[in-house]
């Protein structure tokens, strides 16, 4: 039974799981996308996600609380600069995990977490689907459009005399 378990230890010390945890999240931040096992990757998206949220809003407070949890001030005007634009709008959901299969050399599952706003492939897609907005058309378009033809001239003729 799993009663109380809402952390993946990741068979490591608590100190040891903390800095393991600080240098993804830093990773993620500046790479945008980083390739990790599959039990590395749902545990980063838990420590990371709510660190994204407080980057939505720059003040100093939740720079000093970012800071506490990164140690790293390249990353935090990273997030509090280019990935705070992106993901402003966003209510949450800021990672997308997806699984890579195993590694060959000890079998373990693989995974490539990735900032869901920095992923240019599915961005891409979904303003193509956008753009070319068809018009849709009745049947009887056809035949309306031959009979206002066939009015013009005979109003043009009648114009002329």
């Amino acid at each position: 039974m799993r009663h109380g378990k809402k952390l993946n230890k990741l068979s490591r010390t608590s100190a040891h799981r903390k800095s393991l945890m600080s240098n993804l999240a830093c990773e993620l931040i500046s790479h945008k996308r980083i390739t990790t096992t599959l039990a590395k990757a749902k545990a980063l998206r838990v420590y990371v996600e709510p660190l994204l949220t407080r980057g939505k809003t720059d003040d100093t407070h939740n720079r000093r609380i970012v800071f506490s949890y990164l140690q790293d001030k390249e990353a935090i005007q990273e997030l509090f600069g280019t990935i705070s634009e992106k993901i402003a709008s966003r209510p949450g959901g800021y990672t997308r995990i997806i699984k890579l299969g195993k590694r060959i050399g000890d079998n373990a599952e693989t995974a490539l977490i990735e900032l869901v706003d920095f992923n240019e492939i599915y961005g891409k897609t979904a303003e193509a689907d956008k753009a070319p907005a068809k018009k849709t058309r009745r049947a009887g378009g056809k035949k309306k459009a031959e009979g206002a033809e066939a009015e013009a001239p005979a109003a043009e003729e009648k114009a002329a005399e």
